[in-house]
């Protein structure tokens, strides 16, 4: 297969060709344009064996009252990633760029003379950026408000939301994928563990884990191997074991030890029993005593918080959902806006509700729009390139443009985008949102074009291959030729 700079040469001869062709579509407004994919696209979708059946793309300049070239755009595709576009502009829309979530700390009783209390209770608020360094800081906290010694346990209220049982390997039978961690009332550090590998003489391993959870095993059987450094995982074998408790990493397999060191990331135990041992393993670090379990329960009535932590404002939490695509903080956030639209506590239904009810206030038409799930980590999603350019449209338009434009991935920079159209003219002039599912590729956002002009852009690709090199090449000449001849 070519490569993509390969492609592109090939393609820039012919692009005074094809921004006549624009000019053309745009002057009949689009209505001839959907015959057929742009030549240079539909050469290179020849080239890379993408049938055209299974594209549709839409490019719009910011005001006009329709596409400058639209094809195939009102067939119902699914979307992978590029709908957390929806789900993020439907947050801002409806919660604003201040809006921060609240985890709430109660004791049972005030700290007694020897700095004591007895059962903490923890309100979880759906924060979806409670990272480790922000548990940290609320534990230091609770240490500055004078608790020392927890004698009974960790009573987790989880009453905010009332989510039916899931399957972390639902989707593609990889439960132990970061990725597919779940959405839930208190998630800490996203049930996540950095397992860290290096190679020592004598065909040894050194494993390490980050944060180093007291109730997490890890059993190191990895050996390293000489040759070159490469292969799938590099060779690493990771499960995590004990369907109930998900307490045990087992590492296995051949490291080749001329990589050094590597590093990759896993969902181990329960969110409940996660939040319990960084509790734990934090609070001796601050100097605090703790020797209890965790249950769950709900926070007394008329009790007042010892202290409530509050997340980064939802203008900074976009930006990591879309430049970086994680997909159970976007769930998170589709739960919040459940919350603020219908009441405690959140379920999917309600969050569904809320997103095609946000759309629709904004003159989104979301007819035959199905969500299946607000990250797109769903096989049964589905939208249109022109449903997906209304929502671009609708948030160039809102009050928050500037939070949400600066929240996507720029090309060549960072984010998805930060190895894409390196060192091409298009770098830094694309903020877009990729996604990728088996089968499909995707990608939408804004154009700052060569001409000086501002687009909105659509590409959406299902087909057999798009997921591999193909979809992401057609993605790149989509845009590169957005670019250049628009």
């Amino acid at each position: 297969m070519n490569g993509i700079r390969g492609l592109l040469c090939c393609f820039a001869a012919l692009v005074s060709l094809a921004a006549s062709a624009v000019a053309t579509t745009a002057t009949n407004a689009g209505a001839a344009a959907s015959e057929r994919l742009p030549e240079p696209l539909a050469r290179i979708a020849r080239q890379l064996s993408v049938p055209t059946t299974g594209v549709s793309l839409l490019v719009q300049g910011i005001g006009d009252p329709a596409p400058r070239f639209a094809y195939r755009a009102d067939v119902p595709r699914n979307p992978a990633s590029t709908l957390k576009l929806v789900t993020t502009f439907a947050a801002l829309e409806r919660l604003g760029p201040s809006h921060v979530w609240t985890t709430e700390v109660h004791a049972a009783r005030v700290p007694d003379a020897d700095d004591t209390v007895g059962d903490l209770f923890i309100r979880g608020g759906g924060d979806p950026y409670l990272v480790q360094e922000e548990f940290w800081k609320l534990l230091a906290a609770l240490r500055h408000r004078g608790i020392r010694r927890i004698e009974g346990d960790l009573v987790f209220d989880l009453s905010r939301f009332d989510l039916p049982i899931e399957s972390r390997g639902a989707f593609d039978g990889q439960p132990d994928r970061v990725y597919n961690v779940l959405p839930h009332a208190l998630l800490v550090n996203f049930n996540a563990v950095s397992f860290r590998v290096e190679a020592l003489p004598d065909g040894l391993t050194r494993v390490t884990a980050d944060p180093p959870l007291p109730n997490l095993v890890v059993r190191n059987r990895l050996r390293s191997v000489p040759g070159g450094c490469g292969g799938y995982q590099l060779g690493i074998g990771i499960s995590i074991q004990d369907a109930a408790e998900r307490n045990l990493a087992a590492l296995d397999g051949r490291f080749p030890a001329a990589c050094g060191e590597h590093e990759l990331a896993r969902s181990v135990l329960t969110p409940e029993t996660y939040a319990h041992g960084l509790f734990e393993l934090y609070w001796r670090q601050l100097g605090g005593e703790f020797s209890g379990g965790w249950r769950l329960g709900a926070v007394p009535p008329g009790s007042t918080p010892v202290h409530v932590h509050r997340s980064p404002p939802l203008g900074d939490v976009i930006r990591l959902v879309n430049k970086f695509s994680n997909n159970v903080m976007t769930r998170q956030l589709e739960y919040a806006l459940a919350i603020e639209e219908f009441g405690i506590p959140a379920t999917p239904e309600k969050g569904e509700r809320a997103l095609l009810g946000a759309l629709a206030s904004r003159g989104v038409d979301t007819q035959g729009l199905v969500i299946g799930n607000s990250a797109g980590l769903a096989r049964e999603t589905r939208i249109t390139a022109r449903q997906l350019a209304a929502v671009l449209e609708a948030a160039w338009n809102s009050p928050w443009m500037s939070e949400y434009v600066s929240s996507l991935a720029l090309a060549g920079l960072d984010g998805t985008m930060r190895n894409r159209l390196r060192g091409a003219p298009a770098a830094g002039r694309l903020h877009v949102k990729t996604g990728r599912l088996n089968g499909v590729s995707a990608v939408a956002g804004y154009v700052d074009a060569a001409s000086g002009q501002r687009l909105l852009v659509v590409l959406l690709v299902n087909a057999e291959q798009a997921h591999l090199g193909p979809g992401e090449e057609l993605q790149n000449a989509f845009l590169d030729w957005v670019y250049r001849a628009h």
